[in-house]
């Protein structure tokens, strides 16, 4: 797998030094030993933090909310799209699944919408990437038997479809396994889940002082995907990009964040799960450190990230060790 990003603005030798150290952080095209499906990823701890009494959203920057903080894996390919509720997410993942395509690991807080679609299967890696937002409630439509098992062993509460849980409903107007909605408002009444606690991210709508490019274009590959975004200023958003067209869900609403986070990864060849072609899937390494570049307002940052254990919040910073600071409103990880 070949992951790298172009920031657009940046120096030459600035640029150059990214892409070295992001391409040498770990491949997809050579295989490793997975995860234990009782012992996903790096670490097993499942110790949750003290829930934190915020004057803000600590996934948003915005208002705080009392619901529930729920995780959804919603399709990325073009069978999927247009896509349901996307907008309403909070957090939006990228990562990489088998035969080079991406899936969206969805996180809702703010509004938990009566319509997410199109909800696809678990995948081994999501309770990793979750398991710094603690035991929250997470949805999906099925999946195979090791990523279930993954699933099993984690803290998440889980909503699968292909097991009986509710909120679940099928689009008529879409093939199958493209059409599958969830209600996340009934499910979040339904299961057991926390509400919103610090996951590492900070909030601010000034513009920090740490040594900034040109960032108001994002290329990247995630797999054999390209994934795109361009700095809307009329927006203040970066709008995705897709073959070269804006993005929108069904109802028409432009999908846009104000802030990207391209968050370099290792990523290893995960044996134990194949799709009806015998493709492995993949699995995105979200517990260690690496490089990272955030994108907002614009410009682009610069720094690393890191993440020491399964129940840590990930660590954002510049070159000089500060905490980089996002434009209130949410976010997009591509990993």
């Amino acid at each position: 797998m070949r992951i790298s990003a172009r920031v657009v603005g940046f120096t030459g030798a600035a640029a150059a030094a990214v892409m070295l150290a992001s391409c040498s952080g770990g491949s997809g095209s050579t295989s490793s030993t997975p995860p234990s499906p009782t012992t996903p990823g790096t670490s097993t701890s499942t110790t949750a933090a003290a829930p934190q009494t915020a004057a803000v959203n600590p996934l948003t920057g915005a208002k705080p909310s009392n619901n529930k903080v729920v995780a959804v894996k919603i399709d990325d390919t073009a069978n999927g799209r247009p896509q349901v509720g996307v907008d309403k997410a909070d957090i939006v993942y990228i990562e990489q699944v088998e035969g080079g395509l991406t899936r969206l690991l969805a996180v809702f807080n703010s509004t938990l919408p009566t319509t997410v679609e199109a909800v696809r299967s678990t995948r081994a890696g999501d309770p990793e990437v979750l398991g710094q937002y603690g035991p929250v409630v997470y949805v999906a439509s099925g999946g195979s038997h090791n990523p279930l098992a993954v699933l099993d062993h984690s803290n998440l509460s889980s909503d699968i479809n292909d097991r009986g849980g509710p909120g679940f409903q099928r689009d008529p107007n879409r093939p199958a396994p493209y059409n599958l909605k969830a209600n996340l408002s009934q499910i979040a009444k339904q299961l057991k889940g926390v509400k919103a606690r610090n996951i590492g991210l900070t909030w601010s709508a000034t513009i920090p002082n740490s040594p900034v490019g040109n960032g108001s274009i994002v290329r990247t590959t995630v797999g054999n995907t390209p994934v795109a975004f361009n700095w809307n200023s009329k927006l203040q958003r970066y709008v995705r990009i897709i073959n070269g067209a804006v993005q929108h869900t069904a109802s028409g609403t432009t999908i846009a964040t104000p802030n990207v986070i391209v968050q370099f990864c290792s990523v290893t060849i995960y044996t134990k799960d194949r799709d009806v072609l015998g493709n492995p899937n993949y699995y995105t390494h979200t517990v260690g450190k690496g490089n990272v570049v955030v994108f907002r307002n614009g410009k682009a940052i610069l720094g690393t990230w890191s993440r020491p254990k399964l129940s840590s919040p990930t660590a954002f910073t510049d070159r000089q060790g500060k905490a980089i600071p996002l434009t209130p409103g949410g976010a997009w990880v591509v990993l």
